[in-house]
C-alpha cells in the first residue's frame, strides 16, 4: 500500500532548527491542554506546521492569524477553518479559553497593549497565555551580526527588534496579567544558521526573481518551495550537518537565547 506523502509543511518543518526548538520551548511552558479549549495566534510567518503539532498534543484548538497571509494553505493542511483576527479585536465572545498562544506577533506591531488585552480578554480565568518574541537586546551578538548584514528588523517585517525578557513581562503585566514563567530557544548557533538561510532567501534566491516581500525570509507556499526546489534540496542533504553544528549552542548560557517565551496568568474576575 501506497504511504500518504508528507504535506510541505511539515517537511519543510523537519528541516528546520530553530522552528523545532520552538514547539519544544513553547509545549514545555504550555503544560498539559488535553481537554481544554486553546487559541493559537500567529501573524504572517507561519505555515500552519506549528499548528499541526499542537493540535497533535491535545486539546480542542481554534487557529487564528493577525495578517491573514496563508490561511487558505493552513486551512487546508489542517482541514480547519483558520481566522483572520484583528490585531486589536478578536472576533470571539469574552473568557472563551483555557490558554492562549502567541507566537511572534508583537514585533509586527506598532502597538502592543491592544494585542494583549484581547489575549486577556479571551482567556478564561485562570487561564494561561503563552507569548513568544525575538529577543530584542542589542548587545546579542547575534543582533548585531544580523544588522550588520542588513538583516534589519524591516527585512523581517518587524516594527521592532524584539523584547527582552523584562520587556516582554512588562508589557504583559501592562494588559492586566501576571506573569508567571519564562523561557526561550534559539542560541548563537542555531540563530547563525537560521541567518545563513534566511540571507540566502533574501538577498540572492528571491532577488534574481524581483526581491522577497517584507517578512518573508524562507518559502511560505508550496509554491514558492517549488520554485527554489534545487536550493531545498542541497539544503536538506546538508541539514544532518547543520543540526550536528546546532548542538554547540549548548555551550552558550540561557541568557544568549535569540527568542524569549513568557507565560502569564489572568487572575483578575472579568
Amino acid at each position: 500500500m501506497q504511504s500518504t506523502p508528507l504535506p510541505w509543511q511539515l517537511k519543510m518543518f523537519r528541516r528546520s532548527i530553530k522552528k523545532q526548538q520552538k514547539l519544544k520551548a513553547l509545549l514545555e511552558l504550555l503544560g498539559d491542554t488535553q481537554g481544554k479549549k486553546c487559541l493559537l495566534v500567529t501573524n504572517g510567518d507561519n505555515n500552519g506546521a506549528l499548528n499541526w503539532y499542537f493540535r497533535e498534543h491535545g486539546g480542542e484548538w481554534t487557529w487564528a492569524d493577525v495578517s491573514g497571509e496563508n490561511n487558505d494553505q493552513i486551512a487546508q493542511l489542517l482541514s480547519e477553518p483558520v481566522h483572520a483576527y484583528q490585531e486589536d479585536k478578536f472576533q470571539v465572545s469574552d473568557c472563551q479559553f483555557d490558554c492562549v498562544v502567541s507566537i511572534d506577533v508583537l514585533e509586527h506591531l506598532k502597538q502592543d497593549q491592544p494585542f494583549l488585552k484581547e489575549l486577556k480578554r479571551v482567556l478564561k480565568l485562570n487561564g494561561r497565555a503563552v507569548v513568544t518574541v525575538p529577543n530584542g537586546d542589542e548587545k546579542l551578538l547575534a543582533n548585531r551580526i544580523k544588522w550588520k548584514l542588513g538583516m534589519t528588523p524591516e527585512v523581517y517585517g518587524h516594527t521592532r527588534a524584539g523584547y527582552t525578557v523584562a520587556e516582554l513581562s512588562d508589557a504583559i503585566r501592562r494588559s492586566g496579567m501576571e506573569p508567571k514563567a519564562s523561557g526561550g530557544y534559539s542560541r548563537f548557533v542555531t540563530e547563525m544558521i537560521e541567518l545563513v538561510i534566511n540571507f540566502g532567501y533574501v538577498r540572492v534566491l528571491a532577488k534574481k526573481r524581483g526581491g522577497a516581500q517584507p517578512g518573508h525570509i524562507a518559502p511560505v507556499s508550496s509554491g514558492e518551495l517549488k520554485t527554489h526546489g534545487m536550493a531545498y534540496k542541497i539544503y536538506s542533504f546538508l541539514f544532518p550537518i547543520a543540526w550536528a553544528i546546532s548542538q554547540l549552542d549548548r555551550l552558550f548560557p540561557a541568557k544568549t537565547d535569540n527568542a524569549v517565551i513568557v507565560t502569564a496568568i489572568k487572575q483578575d474576575v472579568p
